[in-house]
């Protein structure tokens, strides 16, 4: 029988430990991964620490990884997945609610086809696996709001899009998306991470902890003539969000991708619709989701070379071992940093 390492959670609020685990086999529409690399995600934290879509210990969870196909199930493509392709998913932990066969933290680990896609040599293990959950944020963010897919704004259309929190995973991401959009985007972040997030396609970035923040975008956008109709919040500041997008939408509605929960009771801004970033509940419907961001827009995205992986990647020493050591420094807050094991 073969077996393979894990990080199980084994009650909730404990250290994660690391285990021996059965294979297992691909069911139809999975694929079975040798996971090389796995990046670390806010959402880890609430699993650990609250039980957070954990139905029941021990559990496995995790969500970014990188890898290798070992083995296709049933109806999946062999020209599409064949062994050894070099593949970014995103585990199903989540909706899998920690079933263990499911969850990012271990060697091998079982994938919808769906949620996988090739990656080209020149990414490494550690970049691919910090695009899975940022890029399917992203994507599934734009389609909550209604932005169509295939938008190209030319500079004379003047159409601006408001990146709130872009140095982070999904903001960074957000940026490169828009700009390939033809958006002018306008970002916010620390200010040592302004001329990186430039570097990604931003336009301006200001710096989100300046008192008079909100009042130098609105400035900035009248003096360069442009209309706000959308917005993404990756970090959760949908209120100063809101504000923005009101003073600058034009006639009309505006619409804000907010990553983060709302809040419960948040006051919205009149003439400013914002939605919760959330995968469909529809399993059918989420395929499709989760199908266009790895196989469509990221393969596509990577092949031209178009985006790159960010932010920067950190590596966390110990492989599996190092998980828990790894949770605790991004509870403790990082910046512009994606923290990343190799396993």
């Amino acid at each position: 029988m073969a077996t393979h390492l894990a990080a199980v959670a084994v009650a909730k609020a404990q250290p994660l430990e690391v285990q021996e685990r059965r294979t297992p086999k691909p069911g139809h529409n999975e694929l079975l991964l040798d996971v090389k690399s796995i990046a670390l995600n806010p959402l880890d934290i609430s699993s650990k620490d609250f039980g957070f879509a954990i139905a029941e210990y021990p559990a496995v969870f995790g969500s970014d990884i990188s890898g290798v196909v070992l083995e296709t199930g049933p109806n999946v493509s062999a020209a599409a997945f064949k062994p050894g392709t070099r593949v970014a998913a995103i585990a199903s932990a989540f909706f899998a609610q920690g079933a263990p066969d499911y969850g990012a933290f271990q060697q091998r680990v079982i994938v919808p086809v769906e949620n996988a896609g090739p990656i080209p040599d020149d990414v490494s293990f550690n970049e691919a696996a910090t695009l899975p959950m940022a890029v399917t944020t992203v994507c599934i963010g734009w389609d909550t709001i209604g932005l169509p897919r295939e938008t190209s704004y030319s500079p004379g259309d003047k159409q601006g899009v408001l990146i709130w929190g872009a140095s982070s995973s999904v903001g960074s991401m957000a940026v490169q998306s828009a700009k390939l959009l033809g958006f002018t985007v306008y970002a916010t972040a620390s200010t040592r991470h302004h001329e990186y997030i430039k570097s990604l396609g931003a336009s301006r970035v200001f710096d989100y902890k300046d008192a008079g923040v909100q009042a130098a975008i609105i400035k900035a956008a009248k003096g360069d003539g442009l209309t706000f109709q959308y917005g993404y919040d990756a970090v959760g500041a949908a209120q100063p969000c809101q504000n923005i997008l009101q003073a600058l939408k034009g006639d009309g509605t505006a619409h804000l991708a907010s990553a983060p929960p709302l809040k419960p009771n948040e006051a919205t801004a009149e003439g400013v619709e914002t939605k919760f970033v959330m995968a469909s509940n529809d399993k059918k419907e989420r395929a499709k989701q989760f199908s266009f961001a790895f196989n469509v827009w990221l393969k596509e995205k990577l092949e031209r070379r178009e985006i790159v992986p960010s932010p920067g990647v950190k590596v966390i020493d110990g492989g599996l071992r190092g998980i828990n050591k790894g949770l605790d420094i991004l509870k403790a807050g990082v910046s512009c940093t994606k923290l990343v094991l190799e396993v």
